[in-house]
């Protein structure tokens, strides 16, 4: 009798919903709002489109080959495993390193805000704190915390619903006039950040192989999980921008949602805004350490990284070790704003090529050529306008984007030569084993 499967329809979109009301809307909120102003709610709008096509591409994907591996897997089937499919795993990798010290950077500058003044020199102990308790906790294996995600999400949900909800009786209609808004150019250039906090969508085609009728439930979840968030997304941005000036929201950029929980709620809204921000940026450290960890362990198992990041340390591997050592520069010498960008376009990017990867396979996926592409020319689209403006805000920002790319090639080149050893496409893998078993 075949095992009954975990996730049905609603259990993959609660998954879907988790993983973007993650950290991503309490670092993204200021920093858009930042560049777009009270248009971030037409910047999250556009996003969450764009998240819809590339939802469609990736489901489109795991139905047609459903592993675990997920985007490494798809980029695996799509350009074979050579050197450039190797070189996208392996800046993957990195790209999820970017990602967390971005997640630690929030966490730091939320709890800073408990004591005070938010000053860089405790932003950066409290980011390098958590990461080191995390680091700690996954060392010693300990479940509980996986187990408390679920309480995590409903706490976040919860106190951003109560927020939207009560903020948007306290606004200020004058503060969403189109009359104070930016230049409407701006919110192409604030897309690259609102869709990193849509990011966590992917995650939907990670349980593939434990969802009931995935040929059904896959694109519908995804499709619903992403319309929900998107309506909270837009939701939260208007009770932000109806309860805060622009001038407020640009100095308050790095915590302006909890912000703007003043006016509505007080100081005590201020405090309990900051701390779901502080439970939401620990609970998506913990998620996300425990993913690089096993990324970079089937990386060095199947083919990209050195075999240290495979060797046992207590209950887990010395990838983790390796991992959050090449985590701390990020955070030490970058800022909140410069680390969350960075890590938007190497998403958007990484997004990109994936579905430009489903093109050499749309006929096994049978997916609509033109959303297929639409996904390409927004996730490419989003990507060109935000290094453009970050340029002009970080100097030499383009250039860290195309080293990044370079590093992982020049790894790619390295590691083959020293392991020999390449990313084999898990799918195929699988039917092997059930030939041979035959």
């Amino acid at each position: 009798m075949e095992n009954k499967k975990s996730f049905g329809l609603w259990s993959a979109v609660f998954l879907g919903i988790g993983s973007m009301v993650g950290a991503g809307i309490f670092i993204v909120i200021g920093q858009a709002g930042a560049i777009a102003g009270n248009l971030v709610t037409l910047s999250f709008l556009i996003a969450g489109i764009i998240a819809i096509l590339c939802g469609y591409s990736l489901s489109k994907l795991a139905i047609t080959f459903p592993s675990r591996g997920g985007i490494i897997e798809y980029l695996t089937q799509s350009y074979k495993e050579g050197f450039f499919s190797g070189s996208l795993g392996v800046l993957f990798y990195l790209a999820q390193l970017v990602a967390l010290a971005a997640v630690a950077k929030s966490f730091g500058t939320y709890a800073n805000t408990y004591i005070g003044q938010v000053t860089p020199f405790w932003t950066n102990i409290f980011a390098l704190g958590i990461l080191a308790f995390f680091v700690g906790i996954n060392l010693l294996g300990a479940s509980f915390i996986a187990k408390s995600e679920n309480i995590i999400v409903i706490i976040k949900l919860s106190a951003l619903t109560l927020f939207t909800i009560a903020g948007l009786f306290f606004i200020h209609p004058q503060n969403l006039l189109p009359s104070d808004a930016p230049n409407i150019i701006n919110v192409f250039f604030s897309l690259g950040l609102t869709f990193f906090a849509f990011q966590g969508f992917s995650v939907i085609t990670n349980s593939v192989e434990d969802m009931q009728n995935p040929q059904k439930n896959m694109i519908k979840s995804m499709i619903i999980a992403i319309l929900i968030v998107a309506a909270l997304y837009i939701s939260v941005s208007i009770a932000v921008f109806g309860n805060l000036s622009l001038d407020e929201v640009i100095k308050t950029k790095d915590f302006a949602l909890a912000e703007a929980a003043k006016p509505v709620f007080g100081e005590l809204g201020f405090k309990i805004i900051s701390a779901t921000a502080l439970f939401a940026t620990a609970s998506a450290i913990n998620a996300t350490l425990y993913a690089v960890t096993q990324i970079s362990y089937t990386l060095a198992k199947e083919g990209h990284l050195p075999e240290v990041y495979e060797r046992n340390v207590f209950n887990n591997t010395e990838g983790l070790i390796i991992s959050a050592i090449l985590i701390v520069p990020m955070i030490l010498f970058f800022n909140l704003g410069e680390i969350a960008t960075i890590a938007a376009v190497i998403v958007l990017l990484i997004q990109g090529f994936t579905h430009v990867g489903h093109l050499f396979v749309i006929k096994k996926t049978k997916a609509n050529l033109f959303l297929i592409i639409l996904a390409i020319i927004g996730t490419f689209g989003a990507a060109s306008f935000a290094i453009y403006y970050t340029q002009k805000q970080i100097n030499h920002f383009g250039f860290y984007i195309v080293m990044g790319f370079v590093l992982a090639f020049v790894l790619e080149v390295i590691l083959r030569l020293f392991t020999n050893r390449t990313i084999k496409t898990q799918f195929i893998t699988k039917i092997e084993q059930i030939k041979d078993r035959l």
